[in-house]
């Protein structure tokens, strides 16, 4: 067994322990307070040195002692659970009404948690500075920008993170040349008619159905704005007209998300989505307004560090349990620190029957050894490669 992978298993009841009580303790975004506490009390216990973030969000950094490098390698876990009732048995279930980890951030807080106290007891044994980043506000794509405002990614001359893949064989760590998660967008239009008497509509500008042509109309962004190669998908979540059975609605409002891959096409998205509904309200006498929220942008992870997590993850697994993935339509903000290092984004699978942000989700705890290890692993690999 690898020596990094035989200290992981050593901590597995310590990393499973802290897991389920931050599972029973679940916190909204930017509002991870008490995990912020509990981190930071672990890190004083170990003796590792640590910032706190504002709002919540904490730093810590183990430095090798082995020899002098300026190199920094940083390890990122995020920490926010999502608005959902818990709805499983377990014993550690959320004890907070309408909060549940349910997306696997508790297990990567404690994988990562885990993988600091390994640094530490063999910081004679590299050389640079290992940075963990334990990060608030994911779900809400604010933590990374956080981070990075407050000089989480000074210096940093590569990241890497993991994130829990359910429906995934336990253990099997899986990786994605180039763009892996799309960029993710969200967007709203208020269209504005004439409401009337609906046994009169030619007295009003009808909003509905003004409304209805522009949710037709939004799917030859796809179609026929973009090339057919690139990746794109405009979804209207919600479409909001009219109080009356019989009055003609004079004003609409329709919500949703764009997703895609292509850098090029991202910047161009909003521009197309407004020109296509302003002059689709011009066809049916009425107006729209849109506003464009770019949430996170496309995740590019960096051929050279995958092909080096790849490496680190055959020291730490077998390669039955090492692959390749498709891209993702969800969004990350992981995506936020490429515009600052290298990076590369794996994911762990944790089993389960439940698909991730259900009120149901699972996730096998034996997993955790494999993570801590590859967290471990591919700092020291990463240090090691930079410093040469």
């Amino acid at each position: 067994m690898n020596n990094i992978r035989e200290m992981a298993h050593n901590l597995q009841a310590e990393t499973i322990a802290f897991r389920r009580d931050l599972h029973k303790n679940p916190e909204p975004s930017m509002e991870e307070f008490r995990t912020t506490d509990k981190v930071a009390a672990a890190l004083d216990a170990m003796g590792v040195s640590y910032r706190r973030l504002d709002p919540a969000g904490v730093i810590a950094e183990v430095k090798g002692t082995k020899s002098n490098s300026d190199k920094i390698v940083a390890l990122r876990a995020d920490m926010d659970a999502l608005s959902i009732q818990e709805k499983t048995d377990y014993e550690f279930k959320s004890i907070n009404d309408g909060i549940m980890h349910a997306c696997g951030h508790d297990t990567h807080t404690s994988m990562l948690l885990s993988a600091v106290k390994i640094a530490n007891s063999i910081k004679d044994q590299f050389s640079g500075t290992i940075r963990f980043i334990f990060q608030p506000g994911e779900e809400v794509a604010k933590g990374a920008k956080a981070v990075c405002a407050q000089g989480g990614m000074d210096g940093v001359d590569a990241i890497f993170g993991i994130h829990a893949a359910v429906q995934t064989p336990v253990g099997k760590l899986l990786a994605c040349y180039g763009p892996s998660h799309a960029a993710t967008d969200r967007y709203s239009v208020v269209i504005k008619g004439k409401a009337c008497h609906g046994a009169a509509p030619q007295t009003g500008m009808d909003a509905t159905v003004c409304g209805a042509a522009m949710v037709m109309n939004l799917q030859t962004m796809v179609s026929r704005e973009f090339s057919p190669m690139d990746p794109l998908v405009v979804t209207v979540g919600s479409f909001h007209s009219g109080s009356r059975f019989n009055i003609v609605s004079g004003e609409a409002v329709l919500e949703g998300t764009i997703r895609s891959f292509s850098r090029e096409v991202h910047e161009q998205i909003p521009v197309v989505l407004k020109r296509i509904c302003e002059e689709t309200a011009k066809t049916f006498r009425c107006t729209a307004e849109v506003d464009y929220d770019a949430i996170t942008e496309v995740l590019i992870n960096d051929k050279e560090m995958i092909d080096l997590g790849l490496e680190a993850a055959a020291k730490i697994t077998d390669a039955e349990h090492i692959g390749l993935k498709a891209q993702a339509m969800g969004g990350e903000d992981f995506s936020e620190y490429t515009k600052y290092a290298p990076a590369a984004f794996f994911s762990l699978g944790v089993g389960g029957q439940w698909p991730g942000h259900s009120d149901h989700y699972e996730a096998d705890e034996d997993a955790f050894e494999t993570g801590v290890a590859f967290y471990v692993q591919v700092a020291l690999d990463a240090l090691e490669k930079l410093s040469k």
